[in-house]
């Protein structure tokens, strides 16, 4: 439905637009107040339409001859010789909006119109916003290494930064990505690096709801271990799920694999052993001391043959 009303707006919109003032009727008995936000202009690609996160403001990339530019709320921005459409984001607040863009052989990330410094190469899905808005985090490359900058400030350089870049904690007040370095890898939190492991897990780095704990699946070996404010648990054949922290951040959950059995772990206390945890199900916490989760008895396939219990548990 929205890309049909995408491509309606195409078909009858004209180049140019802005914002303009509210008009209002009633309809229904309901009080209806509308706003033009923009035209989209027949020189947009459709595919990199972008809507801030209230779903107040809209932001796409267009093309003239061999240029492209952003346009956002039907303000054109600079011409560039190229611009990764993957890369356009709001803030969570939607009051900023950033991209990647090509002048030449380099590239810089674009915030509200401003650039920043000219890289070699920047990671198109690696530009992310705090969840208040007021910082900037993206990768960048440059010599052939790579590098996290937030707000301006490079970070140190490294072979390799972790597939989706660096995350902010939920107060905004904390970084932290996957850096890889001499073929080892190891998780910096706000430029400071914890020890060097094998790998670091694909459910990537949590922060607590307070950003005062991070955690991380590391592997050693063919081992595994949750690693949580840099102290490392138990090694074990698996470690699955997204790590969980209780909503006051004192507790931390995830599922862990030992001689084909699964349990779930909290503060490194294993639980009931089970046949596995539900793939694409999770650990939810319903209080700071309580928590559920779906697993699985009875069988050796998650899709043939089993039963799956909700299991309910209380920590005190």
């Amino acid at each position: 439905m929205f890309r049909k009303c995408i491509a309606l707006c195409l078909a009858l919109a004209v180049a140019g637009g802005g914002a303009s003032s509210w008009a209002q009727e009633k309809t229904g008995g309901r009080k209806v107040s509308e706003r033009l936000v923009v035209k989209i202009a027949p020189s947009a690609i459709t595919d990199s339409i972008m809507v801030s996160p209230d779903s107040r403001r809209i932001a796409y990339l267009a093309r003239s001859g061999s240029k492209q530019f952003v346009v956002v709320d039907g303000q054109e921005g600079k011409a560039y010789d190229g611009i990764a459409a993957s890369s356009i984001v709001f803030s969570p607040d939607g009051q900023h909006v950033a991209y990647a863009a090509q002048s030449g052989s380099k590239w810089s990330v674009v915030v509200d119109g401003q650039e920043g410094k000219a890289y070699d190469g920047i990671a198109a899905s690696g530009i992310v916003f705090s969840p208040d808005g007021q910082h900037v985090a993206y990768v960048a490359e440059s010599g052939g290494k790579r590098f996290v900058v937030v707000d301006g400030k490079e970070g140190k350089a490294y072979d390799g930064i972790v597939k989706g870049g660096p995350i902010f904690s939920p107060d905004g007040q904390h970084v932290a990505y996957g850096a890889k370095s001499g073929g080892k890898w190891s998780v910096v939190v706000d430029g400071k690096e914890g020890r060097a492991y094998d790998g670091i897990g694909a459910s990537g780095i949590v922060f607590s709801p307070d950003g005062q704990h991070v955690a991380y699946a590391a592997r050693s070996g063919g081992k595994w271990s949750m690693v949580v404010d840099g102290k490392e648990s138990k090694a074990y054949d698996g470690i699955g799920i997204t790590p969980v922290f209780s909503p006051d951040g004192q507790h931390v959950a995830y599922a862990a694999e030992s001689g084909g059995k699964w349990s779930v772990v909290v503060d490194g206390q294993e639980g009931k052993a089970y046949d596995g945890i539900l793939k694409g199900s999770r650990i939810v916490f319903d209080s700071p001391d309580s928590l559920h989760y779906l697993a699985v008895k009875d069988g050796h396939s998650v899709y043939v043959g089993h039963s799956v219990y909700l299991v309910e548990e209380k920590l005190r």
